[in-house]
């Protein structure tokens, strides 16, 4: 007890204490209002003046300082969400803006995203809504449209959904990058036959909308649906390939070509919310390196974590694929480089095993988390992810060839895009024939919350283990170190 009194914190664990806590915060906001004045205003001068010393003291106050501001920014927004209740389940008109190009979705609606929602008496609401109706012939990004339908509660990250709607066009905002991704599809449709052309879009961007149901249902049951999922996994692999391609070379080089690519994905794939929280992980991991400072992996996910939960407390409160980005991130960031330190593989420098190694860490971190919230598993994902996850940074590089040969040079795109052609022919195949085995896809079967957590504390401990044995060594080799040159004195 004396030893923890008179303990000295290191700020990396003050600062992961704090944002978890502030997280924590937010998920409280949840169950109810924080009332009356902000605690966290008041109790910031005790955390700057115990901050020094770095003791026990310093320790709770930097926790209840996290909860506390974590609490107050869910509950301020918590409040903007209560004008919600009085509207569902009753017929709304309002108007609001397209988040992305509208797609022909079930009963032949089309369907879109959208914010800036305003009712018709004129108050706004906070939020983003899931819409599909009928009316105009094609709806795009940045467009205006005025809705009327019956609207309900949604999950994940909407606030609302509202399908069978009236839709009509009242404004269009077109915008350079916008107009920049659609030639971009039309020239990869250009260079690529159907299902390839879509499958390519699933890989550079997320984009699955317009996949055959046959080919979605094929990925799904080997276990390699994250590979098209609007996510920042892909940006993930293509950021770390550039680094280990380069970084040997040339820090400028790495650096510039690192933040050119997520530029391009940034404008190919849109600013959704799962590739804005890739680039804040991935820009702060390029900042770092680039000036020589080391950062935990655990601190950076933390920092993006509370980063994006701030910008938007819904996430942390039902937004399944925010809680897989961080599983994602955690086992590619932390989980594998332990493991490959643990291993020391003659192969480490392989590009195509460490992709492998990072998918399946990834894998290892999200599989309890998708058993409770779907209850599904395939038992072939491990061979399926090991033959076609490790070529999906080549799949995007020869998908982008094809795309822009389509896009400026299309009488000539077909030869640019064989070899993307050829390459996703493969992994498609390889999927269809996975998927024809016998028995290797289980649903209906969900895990509890405490078996959840029990695994993932397996995992947590696992790695805790891999962390102190991998010191252990490199303190051995100091020591003996120290040894040798106190001989010639003794």
């Amino acid at each position: 007890m004396k030893w923890l009194m008179k303990h000295r914190f290191r700020r990396t664990t003050l600062l992961l204490l704090g944002y978890l806590a502030f997280l924590g915060g937010i998920g409280l906001a949840r169950g109810g209002h924080l009332m009356g004045m902000s605690w966290w205003l008041v109790g910031s001068p005790l955390v700057v003046l115990s901050y020094r010393p770095r003791t026990i003291w310093t320790l709770l106050c930097v926790v209840a300082f996290g909860l506390c501001l974590g609490w107050w920014r869910g509950s301020v927004y918590m409040i903007k969400l209560a004008a919600y209740q009085p509207l569902y389940m009753r017929t709304v008109s309002l108007t609001a803006q397209a988040v992305n190009d509208a797609v022909y979705g079930k009963n032949s609606q089309l369907s879109f995203d959208a914010n800036d929602v305003e009712l018709a008496d004129g108050q706004r609401l906070t939020g983003k809504l899931e819409l599909s109706g009928f009316g105009p012939g094609a709806i795009y990004q940045g467009d205006t449209v005025q809705v009327s339908g019956k609207l309900y509660p949604a999950l994940g990250a909407y606030e609302g959904r509202i399908s069978f709607a009236k839709v009509e066009v009242i404004d269009h905002h077109p915008t350079f990058v916008a107009d920049i991704r659609r030639r971009f599809t039309a020239g990869m449709q250009t260079a690529l036959p159907e299902p390839l052309a879509p499958f390519a879009m699933g890989l550079l961007i997320g984009q699955r909308a317009t996949l055959p149901a046959k080919v979605k249902q094929d990925l799904l049951m080997v276990g390699l649906t994250h590979i098209i999922a609007v996510s920042g996994y892909n940006l993930t692999i293509m950021l770390g390939a550039s680094k280990r391609i380069l970084g040997g070379r040339s820090k400028r080089l790495s650096t510039l070509l690192s933040l050119g690519l997520m530029g391009l994905f940034l404008l190919l794939a849109g600013a959704s919310a799962s590739i804005v929280r890739a680039a804040i992980v991935s820009t702060l991991s390029i900042a770092a390196s680039y000036y020589g400072r080391s950062f935990k992996p655990l601190n950076l996910i933390a920092l993006a974590a509370a980063i994006t939960a701030w910008a938007n407390p819904f996430y942390v409160w039902s937004d399944t694929s925010w809680y897989l980005s961080f599983l994602a991130f955690f086992g590619v960031m932390l989980l594998a480089p332990l493991l490959v330190e643990r291993l020391r593989p003659t192969w480490q420098d392989s590009l195509v095993i460490m992709v492998a190694i990072e998918s399946l860490c990834a894998e290892t971190m999200t599989l309890p988390f998708v058993l409770h919230t779907f209850g599904q598993m395939s038992f072939i994902g491990l061979p399926a992810n090991v033959l076609v996850v490790t070529l999906v940074p080549l799949g995007m590089l020869l998908s982008l060839i094809a795309g822009l040969g389509g896009m400026f040079v299309g009488a000539i795109a077909g030869w640019l895009a064989w070899p993307a052609r050829l390459l996703l022919t493969y992994m498609l195949d390889i999927a269809h024939l996975l998927a024809g085995v016998p028995r290797i896809f289980i649903q209906n079967q969900a895990l509890s919350t405490t078996q959840m957590i029990g695994l993932y504390l397996i995992v947590l401990g696992v790695t805790a283990a891999l962390q102190i044995r991998t010191k252990l060594p490199q303190y051995a080799r100091i020591t003996d170190k120290d040894e040798r040159e106190q001989e010639p004195n003794q």
